[in-house]
């Protein structure tokens, strides 16, 4: 039975559409495109080329993340290593309670030369790794940003790979991650919530 709906009809018969269509379950199929018609293999060394690239490719997102995760220890670390320099005349906890340090610091004593005159002073450096958070300096968190969208776009290009539902794309992804968390996964963070 037929139903007429908006100058339409649909029938209760399966219909198919038109346009291209992705498939619904894993294929083998040596010519699936990807990421565009014009990337489609023609042959078989075209299709192993396509894995290759998707190997490399999973690698270079383990490697960025691992890379990351140590920009940030070094951001951090440079943040922390920060110097305070205090007032003789000051005691170093008085310069604490003002700075809100809450854990203990290195204290070094110093002489400060300015126009001429010279001043004792104590420098205090933090120490440890504290979550605390750092102030916005452009000189960080613009390659930080960079970097992080570099591998979101890394990991959304995997992720379309995937989503061809190739058997040899797929299995060639979960290799790359594979190869590229055994090279560099000791660098990263545990928690990545990119794949």
């Amino acid at each position: 039975m037929a139903m007429n709906m908006d100058g339409m009809d649909h029938s209760s018969g399966s219909g198919s559409s038109t346009g291209m269509s992705m498939p619904m379950v894993f294929t083998t199929d040596h010519s699936t495109p990807l990421y565009s018609s014009a990337w489609t293999p023609l042959n078989t060394g075209g299709y192993a080329g396509t894995c290759i690239f998707l190997i490399v490719l999973g690698i270079i997102s383990r490697l960025l993340q691992a890379y990351r995760h140590v920009l940030e220890i070094k951001w951090h670390d440079r943040a922390v290593k920060r110097r305070y320099v205090v007032i003789a005349g000051e005691t170093a906890d008085q310069r604490e309670k003002q700075l809100g340090f809450g854990e203990p610091h290195n204290t070094e004593e110093a002489v400060l030369t300015s126009r001429g005159v010279e001043e004792r002073v104590r420098v205090l450096r933090t120490s440890g790794r504290g979550l605390e958070m750092q102030p916005r300096r452009f000189s960080t968190d613009l390659p930080r940003a960079c970097v992080f969208v570099v591998q979101a776009g890394v990991g959304y290009l995997l992720m379309l790979a995937v989503m061809t539902l190739n058997v040899g794309y797929f299995l060639s992804v979960l290799a790359g991650l594979f190869v590229g968390e055994i090279a560099c996964g000791r660098y990263a963070q545990m928690d990545d919530g990119h794949h």
